[in-house]
């Protein structure tokens, strides 16, 4: 059978869930506010959808893949593939995955309590993520991890290798380019002086352009890259954040979005709150500046975003906070267009295009 990286949308009534980070307790009492049962079973026939993220910083991150993995199975529910996900399947130890190779780093430490993956139970869950399509597609709805960029649906659509695969062929042909390789040799050169100080956060290094044009030509020649982690683009000046200077920020793809097909997506690390004034953070620049936080936006207030943040609940549990989080776990209602917490309540979004 062949695989398709781009999969349809199976169901017109579905729930698409955000990033969910191994947040089990908040996973299944959303679940229950959505009115499905414990095998994700609706009384209307509706299907949960989720957006990728499954698994990191929380709890219980094998739990949440098991639960969405052995519904996925029964054809009960549907899931796109992750950065989150995707790190993993390449083997890369990156924040908050420890749960995944059985050893607490030194970095991981602030993120405990947390379950560990069984002994021998690796491979399966590889797998599982490698059967992950990148984007779901229904006649008027589109869901996909990070960002809808037509170029690089269009030349997945053209591959039937599975995820893993497909990434590692796309890589090793972007790199054996001898401009890109020419590119990657100087920019390694530029950084090579600097290398005390990459991850030293009192530190910061001068802006390294050629570092910069180099991560962002990467991010962007691998289609499966700017699906699952957004459309990236040089900075200045440079950034601290997951533990190293960055050189690159995440682009505003949806400002740029004309297509008249709504998008549902995660990733971004929405807020509940009214969104911080200013136009940059520590961390990069604030995406959702300006946006209200149960608004539709974009060109054409055609996209939304899942992610409530629940991924930084550990940070709130270390504060002895055990109720009335900040972070929330999300899922928006379509086609009618209501968003759901975990912790029981509704809001119906707004300036959608469509509304009247």
């Amino acid at each position: 059978m062949t695989f398709s990286l781009i999969q349809p949308l199976l169901s017109e009534g579905v729930d698409v869930v955000g990033d969910v980070h191994g947040e089990i307790d908040a996973l299944t009492q959303l679940v229950r506010v959505l009115g499905y049962d414990r095998e994700a079973r609706h009384p209307e026939g509706r299907t949960l959808v989720f957006v990728g993220d499954l698994c990191d910083r929380g709890p219980d991150s094998p739990a949440v893949v098991d639960w969405v993995r052995r519904r996925r199975d029964d054809g009960r529910v549907q899931c796109v593939l992750g950065n989150h996900e995707l790190n993993l399947m390449r083997g890369q130890r990156k924040d908050g995955n420890d749960w995944f190779y059985g050893d607490v780093s030194e970095e991981g430490e602030r993120y405990l309590p947390f379950a560990m993956l069984a002994k021998g139970e690796q491979h399966a869950v590889k797998a599982f993520f490698d059967s992950l399509p990148l984007a779901l597609e229904g006649k008027d709805l589109r869901v996909v991890h990070a960002a809808w960029h037509s170029p690089s649906v269009d030349r997945l659509r053209t591959i039937t290798a599975q995820s893993m695969k497909a990434f590692e062929d796309i890589d090793q042909a972007f790199k054996a380019d001898i401009e890109n390789r020419t590119l990657a040799t100087m920019a390694a050169e530029e950084k090579f002086p600097w290398q005390e100080q990459l991850h030293n956060e009192h530190s910061p290094p001068p802006l390294l352009r050629l570092t910069g044009q180099w991560n962002a030509k990467l991010q962007m020649g691998n289609p499966i890259r700017v699906l699952t982690s957004g459309i990236e683009k040089e900075t200045q000046p440079p950034f601290f954040a997951g533990g190293a200077w960055r050189f690159v920020e995440r682009a505003a793809w949806w400002d740029h979005y004309q297509e008249s097909t709504p998008v549902i997506f995660g990733h971004y690390w929405r807020r509940w709150s009214t969104q911080a004034a200013k136009p940059r953070t520590a961390f990069g620049p604030n995406l959702f500046y300006g946006v209200e936080p149960d608004a539709w936006f974009g060109a054409k207030q055609q996209v939304f975003c899942t992610d409530y943040s629940v991924g930084g609940r550990f940070v709130e549990r270390k504060n002895a906070v055990s109720t009335g989080f900040m972070g929330r776990l999300g899922a928006l209602r379509w086609p009618e267009r209501d968003l759901y917490f975990d912790e029981g309540s509704c809001i119906s979004t707004r300036h959608f295009k469509g509304d009247a």
